[in-house]
């Protein structure tokens, strides 16, 4: 879905702010679906340089959260890359309750510049890039619906904090997200699905080899038990080369049919952020 959520009318007869596809878990939950039109409120109602409100969780929506932690805690400790265990000290994400936006901006400004801004659903790519440049992270704060912890059609909290953190307290890796947004704020069409792509292959969905080993490193991963714990057998591993990831499509709404794998987490960093500043993304 491109753009914000718009209006639709429920089943039962109901406006609903947020559009739910009939086969969203959530659809026939009427108290779900006026959870999410709330924290969608939230970010409708929001405008950069305001504090960002805090969203109103219910018990049950955090202990969704404890239960997808605690599938998610082994598989991070094996299967992710030493540099972004190392991250997620520097700041740690609760286990036990969904961290608010407001309280992690302040960390996230003070090591490497980033904030995050609530965003009621799904965005463009273009969207959601340019504001990278402007050291903006666009964050969804709803959570997925009860009944499928593990399981989200859409980008959730779950996948924005458990996933995105870590890496936007890297200097660098924060670097590389502005220039993406930079390059994004002037492509044409067709440079911006080779951008996307890029984005897509590396930070959503990155593969590094570490000692000999394949580790993950990309935030799509990092916030997908399932994905996260076969992504070394199920997909096609193919070589690294940025001019093949950029014209390679992918598929949002299904586990990952390929993946690429860098050489190391630093010529990864490097080479992408070389491909970006050279203009290897001009069509």
């Amino acid at each position: 879905m491109d753009g914000l959520p718009h209006l639709t009318q429920h089943a039962g007869g109901r406006d609903n702010l947020v559009a739910l596809d009939p086969n969203h878990p959530g659809f026939q939950d009427d108290v779900y679906r006026r959870r999410r039109d709330i924290i969608a409120q939230i970010a409708l109602d929001y405008r950069t340089g305001q504090p960002v409100p805090e969203a109103p969780y219910t018990e049950q929506e955090h202990a969704v959260w404890r239960h997808i932690w605690q599938q998610l805690a082994p598989l991070h400790t094996d299967r992710i890359c030493t540099e972004l265990l190392e991250l997620q000290q520097v700041v740690p994400l609760p286990r036990d309750h969904i961290p608010q936006l407001a309280t992690l901006n302040p960390q996230l400004m003070e090591a490497a510049g980033f904030r995050m801004e609530p965003v009621a659903g799904l965005v463009s790519a273009r969207v959601f890039l340019r504001y990278l440049g402007q050291r903006v992270f666009l964050s969804t704060q709803y959570i997925r619906h009860h009944s499928r912890p593990l399981y989200t059609p859409e980008p959730d909290v779950v996948h924005e904090l458990t996933g995105h953190v870590a890496t936007l307290i890297h200097p660098g890796i924060a670097e590389l997200n502005r220039l993406l947004g930079l390059a994004a704020a002037v492509a044409s069409d067709a440079e911006m699905q080779r951008l996307e792509r890029v984005y897509w292959y590396t930070l959503e969905f990155g593969v590094v080899e570490e000692r000999g080993a394949l580790k993950a490193f990309g935030a799509g991963l990092l916030s997908s038990c399932g994905e996260l714990a076969g992504f070394d057998c199920g997909p096609t591993l193919a070589d690294w080369n940025l001019n093949t990831i950029a014209q390679t499509p992918y598929d949002p709404t299904a586990f990952q049919s390929t993946l690429f794998v860098a050489p190391s987490f630093t010529r990864m960093l490097v080479d992408v952020t070389r491909w970006v500043r050279s203009g290897g993304w001009r069509a």
